[in-house]
This record gives C-alpha cells, structure tokens and sequence, in this order.
C-alpha cells in the first residue's frame, strides 16, 4: 500500500497532503522520502552554529538515526561563497538513509545560485534499475 503523498507548496514553502476524492492522495513515495528528508527539521550538532542557540529537531528526530535535515541552517546565512555546498552536503547527509536501506542506489545533489538571493536545489534520485526522478526545489535559500 503507498504512503500518502506529501505535494510541496513552492509559494508557502511547506509540504501539505492532498484529498483525492475523500481519501487523502496516496503514491509518488520516493517524493514524500525527499521532502521529508529534506524539509523537517534535523537537531542541530553540537558544533554548529545555531541562529538562535535553539538546536531545532522534532518528535521523529531519534539520535540514534536522525530524520530531516540541517538545511535549516542556512536560513539566517547572509550568502557567503560556500551556501551551496553546504546545502549540497546537508542534503546528502539527509538522504543518505534512502541509498543505506537500499531504497535508491544514488543521488545527484546540485544546488545553485539563480540570483544573488537565491538558491535552488536539484535532487535525482538513481534507482538500482537505471530509471532516475528528477526533483527540484526552488528557493531552498533566500537572502
């Protein structure tokens, strides 16, 4: 049975469910994956710099094996030079779950600049079939 589907809502910049009908919309699973990795928040390590001193995390964050990502992060960054690879590598490190179970045998991370306010993040997803879903998020960043 497939999972409900999470629909990203670029103009909110959130993830929200769908009816289909008088059920919720079910399918697209390797998407829900994605926009669950990458859009909830991961706790914070030790060793970064928080905006706020708050290290964020959520009820679903186990240390033991973290759920979400530390995007977040760059919420506050001015734009220095290095926004999109560490955008690149939070994202990797949110996903990395998903090539361990086996669920995809890759990713292909890119994150790049549209705008000196704005960064936009690429996600393909590399079955061990060959088949690959392409994914884009705009906006992962604004200045």
């Amino acid at each position: 049975m497939p999972d409900i589907t999470t629909v990203w809502d670029i103009g909110l910049m959130l993830g929200d469910w769908q009816l289909d009908g008088p059920a919720l919309l079910a399918g697209n699973d390797l998407q829900t994956a994605v926009l669950i990795s990458l859009f909830t928040d991961r706790v914070a390590l030790p060793s970064d710099i928080t905006p706020d001193g708050d290290r964020r995390g959520w009820w679903g964050d186990d240390a033991r094996y973290p759920i979400g990502s530390r995007l977040w992060l760059l919420g506050r960054v001015k734009g220095p030079l290095d926004v999109p690879q560490r955008a690149q590598d939070y994202a990797a490190e949110a996903l990395q779950w998903m090539i361990d179970d086996g669920v995809v045998a890759s990713f292909d991370i890119t994150a790049q600049w549209i705008n000196p306010d704005r960064l936009d993040l690429t996600v393909t997803a590399n079955r061990a079939d060959g088949s690959r879903v392409a994914m884009n998020f705009p906006q992962v960043w604004t200045g």
